[in-house]
């Protein structure tokens, strides 16, 4: 048998070339994967950094019995309509009007594009005698719920409220204080259960954008609740929960 034919040097040098080039493209692969995986790392630190809600009151800090601290009633006879209770470890505003109708007021602004929604819990107590949302003279409700935007020292802010009625059907809109703030019934009658919370979710940036008919989204200046019986001389009781400002 003939012997092999030795190798040349310039077989041994492509070679080595050939070796060099496979090992580059394999560093750069592997730059590639790690690369990936530190984008991915940040983002989800990121994500992780950014919770889904933010706080605007749970009343966990307001003493019971008390009006809540940084909240403020549009006149001091307020401070008596609303006062924080618990019930099994559970804080919350509790409302009670009799022949009063008076806002309290909490000041906090917050990013509408990056958390839209609005979120609550409540449940209806009793509700104002007679109480009709759409006639001036029985404008009362036993809760409600405004999203408060920085508009005029003079008339006020501009405002979306969501109310839950005895009578006007769910879905209805309605308008107050000269067309400034804007009238969502978000439900109707008494809950199924006496006594039950029952939870909101509304995304405030897009109804505030429809209903008063502009592009930009605002900057909220706050957050305001109504439980009011003056307009019917009568009484109403409810309460409130747990509010937020949320991606979705």
């Amino acid at each position: 048998m003939a012997p092999a034919d030795p190798q040349t040097k310039e077989d041994l040098a492509g070679r080595d070339v050939n070796d060099s080039i496979a090992g580059a493209r394999a560093i750069r692969r592997l730059a590639m994967v790690v690369g990936t995986c530190l984008l991915l790392a940040v983002g989800s630190a990121d994500t992780a950094a950014q919770p889904d809600c933010i706080t605007i009151e749970d009343f966990s800090k307001a003493k019971v019995g008390e009006f809540p601290p940084d909240w403020k009633p549009r006149k001091d006879a307020g401070k008596d309509v609303y006062r924080v209770a618990e019930e099994s470890g559970h804080r919350f505003l509790h409302a009670a009007a009799r022949g009063l109708g008076i806002q309290a007021a909490k000041q906090q602004e917050w990013d509408l594009n990056a958390y839209p929604v609005l979120a609550w819990s409540w449940r209806p107590l009793e509700f104002p005698k007679g109480g009709d949302e759409r006639e001036t003279k029985t404008n009362d409700s036993v809760l409600a719920v405004y999203m408060l935007v920085p508009y005029s020292r003079v008339t006020g802010p501009k405002a979306v409220k969501y109310v839950w009625s005895e009578k006007v059907p769910a879905g209805t809109r309605l308008n107050s204080n000269s067309g400034l703030t804007q009238v969502r019934v978000l439900r109707t009658g008494a809950p199924e259960k006496k006594g039950e919370w029952v939870e909101e979710r509304v995304n405030a940036r897009n109804d505030y954008k429809k209903y008063f008919e502009v592009n930009e989204t605002p900057k909220p200046a706050g957050i305001a609740v109504l439980t009011d019986a003056d307009d019917t001389g009568s009484a109403a009781q409810g309460d409130y929960a747990n509010f937020r400002a949320c991606r979705q």
